[in-house]
């Protein structure tokens, strides 16, 4: 009886530290379900995206042949980052909202207050967000770059044009959600031991 032995060699696996902002973006992913956990970890990646230091323009998102193209690329990366911040928090914000007080709700008044104040936070981190991306996006607007069109960046060069023109305005949305929050939370606070 003849036993096959097979050799199994294991190869070194070489790790790399995750350090460029390219890198930390490429963590970031929307899920099918967007729990509170998944956006989270989103925002922790595209936070860490901010902080980190941009890699060479070999290893940019796109393709980078000039000096110019690579401040455009800059300020359209960051651009779109927070983009997405402000995404991700419209989204957390979202998962505490209350869209109505509800009279029913009323034995449950301090935990829909606290909810409330949670979903508060987050649409304000959001417009802190929207204001850098409309920053970022002037910048990579300016008269220097109006005819340079990164083509592999389609996709940011129409956030730009959004922001621009308008067609982009989640300092409406920030607000009018803002505006209503403040509604029912009012409306939690006149619930008393009447109310329900």
């Amino acid at each position: 009886m003849a036993f096959l032995y097979t050799a199994i060699t294991i190869a070194p696996v070489h790790s790399y530290t995750v350090q460029f902002k390219e890198q930390f973006y490429k963590l970031y992913h929307v899920h099918y379900n967007q729990y509170p956990d998944d956006v989270m970890e989103n925002i922790y990646w595209l936070e860490r995206a901010l902080e980190a230091d941009f890699a060479n323009p070999l290893y940019a998102m796109g393709k980078i042949a000039t000096p110019k193209d690579w401040e455009k690329y800059r300020y359209l990366f960051m651009m779109h980052i927070n983009l997405k911040l402000t995404e991700q928090h419209l989204r957390l914000g979202s998962k505490w909202d209350k869209q109505r007080a509800y009279f029913y709700n009323a034995p449950w008044k301090a935990q829909n207050l606290d909810s409330l104040h949670t979903a508060k936070t987050c649409y304000n981190t959001a417009l802190v967000y929207w204001n850098e991306a409309k920053q970022w996006a002037e910048k990579a607007n300016i008269r220097e770059f109006r005819f340079l069109f990164l083509t592999d960046l389609q996709a940011w060069e129409d956030e730009r044009e959004g922001i621009a023109n308008g067609r982009y305005n989640y300092g409406r949305t920030i607000e009018r959600n803002l505006a209503r929050l403040e509604r029912v939370y009012n409306d939690f606070l006149a619930m008393d031991e009447n109310t329900y």
